[in-house]
């Protein structure tokens, strides 16, 4: 066991993170730096004289700058550190390199649903998707009816019936960025794997037509797609009824999927992490870096998202670039969220939280940078705008905000089969369709929310386990979990709350 209560990331670093609190006047195990304060856990002590204005070094990356000069012993914290801007090398594809695929005997598998069309899903839910918010009530009412009144009983490959509601949809301008999000984000659902239907309900005079959705996207009614108009429909009541009629209808043949074996291959896995803190770089993040390059060498795909949760990390991004047409693309993502919250009148250091503040994260720079770890160390194969459909393997990244449930509907959106969620404060979350796995950062906030979570990262921090031994354990449990072993957040029926398209542009 680790018994030091710090740690240096870096022989480069100007500061050692606390593993344990450390006392005014008790003097450092590492630098033998004395503390000239109490200095909490997962916070950072300066080891030298940090200059006013000079950089302040983390994992031998810049978090930040000196306000005012900095002693040794110095807790440092957002009092005495500020957020600037700085020149970045992109150096696209300098560290990019072939990938060390496993032969095909040593490639694992899962049990999955196979559908019709070649795609795998981990679980075999209906869903039920509303194009505006005026029909959010009747798709709820469908689910719970159907829900309450025990018929599923008799169903039991099928996981439920959930309604995904939003509150857009209309008073938008049918050409923006918002509206193209929504869509992608309806589309992405509506064909889901974990799906073996899905059900769309409108009321009829919203501008998301639900007719012209189906032309741009190619759908077609049938077996596994259908839609209800409600003003055709005949209003709330008879909606329901129908909608109630349609999915009971489809219950036999919903029911009839198998699990079978699958490649690992097929996994798409959404990386996430939220309340993160000042363990989340050190244990859980670098942990699920090691799981995804597991994944990739398997074949599969995981998706890094939170755009404004990279910023100032994203040079170590494109760097693994497969392409310089993929490390422009990341860095173009960049560049429009600077114009975004510019024009918003806002900055991108609004991020971090104060959760994240309060487990020791200082700077939207240093909070990148251990969010970043969760994408491993393979190439990065591809740039996706938000919701936009996946369509290569290996490590990507899609464009969201940091707000974890809008990313993760569009990752979810983008073809996640798996969800993958680091939390440093015990951050309660769930996402239907995708059973969501829960990593703690640190053994205090395990031992307290042992319910909740489902791997303790913080044994890494303990020293009882290594980052590669804690990444074979993930990945083990994705493969467990996407056989049908529940998370312990769909043990409490996370998941039908979470559903939240991101909202961008003029509502008129």
């Amino acid at each position: 066991m680790n018994t030091s209560k710090t740690i240096r990331l870096d022989n480069n670093d100007n500061v050692v993170v606390m593993l344990d609190a450390l006392k005014g006047g008790e003097i450092s195990d590492i630098d033998g730096v004395i503390a000239a304060s109490d200095i909490p856990p997962g916070h950072k002590m300066a080891t030298e004289m940090i200059k006013d204005g000079t950089a302040v070094r983390k994992f031998n990356q810049i978090i930040g700058f000196a306000l005012g000069d900095i002693p040794p012993g110095t807790h440092i914290h957002t009092h005495n550190c500020q957020f600037k801007g700085f020149e970045r090398d992109y150096a696209f594809g300098a560290d990019a390199r072939p990938t060390d695929f496993f032969s095909e005997t040593e490639r694992q598998s899962f049990q999955g649903y196979r559908r019709p069309n070649g795609r795998v899903g981990t679980r075999n839910y209906i869903g039920i998707l509303s194009s505006v918010n005026c029909s959010a009530t009747v798709i709820k009412q469908i689910a719970e009816t159907i829900n309450r009144s025990g018929v599923l009983d008799n169903y039991s490959n099928i996981d439920g019936v959930v309604a995904f509601a939003h509150g857009s949809g209309c008073c938008m301008d049918p050409n923006d960025e918002g509206f193209k999000n929504l869509q992608r984000v309806l589309y992405g659902f509506s064909g889901h794997p974990n799906f073996g239907a899905v059900v769309m309900v409108g009321l009829g005079c919203e501008v998301f037509q639900i007719a012209s959705f189906k032309e741009t996207f190619g759908l077609v009614e049938g077996k596994t797609f259908l839609s209800l108009v409600m003003q055709e429909t005949g209003g709330t009541r008879k909606t329901i009824e129908e909608g109630v009629r349609r999915i009971e209808h489809l219950l036999p043949t919903i029911n009839s999927a198998k699990r079978e074996t699958v490649p690992a291959s097929e996994l798409c896995v959404a990386l996430q992490c939220g309340g993160s803190d000042g363990y989340s770089g050190i244990t859980a993040n670098p942990a699920m870096g090691a799981a995804v390059d597991l994944l990739v060498r398997h074949g599969g795909s995981a998706i890094l998202a939170e755009t404004p949760e990279i910023y100032g990390a994203e040079h170590l991004l494109t760097r693994r670039a497969a392409s310089l047409e993929i490390g422009q693309k990341l860095v173009e993502r960049i560049k429009w969220w600077e114009a975004y919250t510019a024009r918003n009148g806002s900055v991108m250091d609004n991020n971090p939280t104060p959760g994240n503040k309060a487990g020791g994260l200082t700077t939207i720079l240093e909070k990148s940078l251990g969010a970043a770890a969760k994408g491993g160390t393979t190439n990065l194969n591809g740039v996706y705008k938000y919701a936009e459909q996946i369509d290569a393997k290996g490590f990507v990244f899609m464009d969201s905000p940091g707000y974890d449930p809008a990313s993760i509907t569009g990752e979810v959106a983008s073809g996640a089969n798996l969800v993958c969620f680091s939390t440093g404060r015990g951050s309660a979350f769930g996402f239907k369709p995708a059973p969501s796995i829960k990593l703690a950062t640190n053994s205090a906030m395990y031992m307290r929310l042992e319910e909740d979570m489902d791997i303790n990262c913080g044994q890494i921090a303990d020293g009882s386990k290594t980052v590669d031994q804690m990444g074979q354990e993930i990945f083990q449990l994705w493969l467990d979990v996407a056989s049908g072993q529940q998370s312990k957040s769909e043990s409490f029926g996370y998941g039908d709350h979470e559903f939240v398209p991101w909202q961008i542009g003029a509502v008129m």
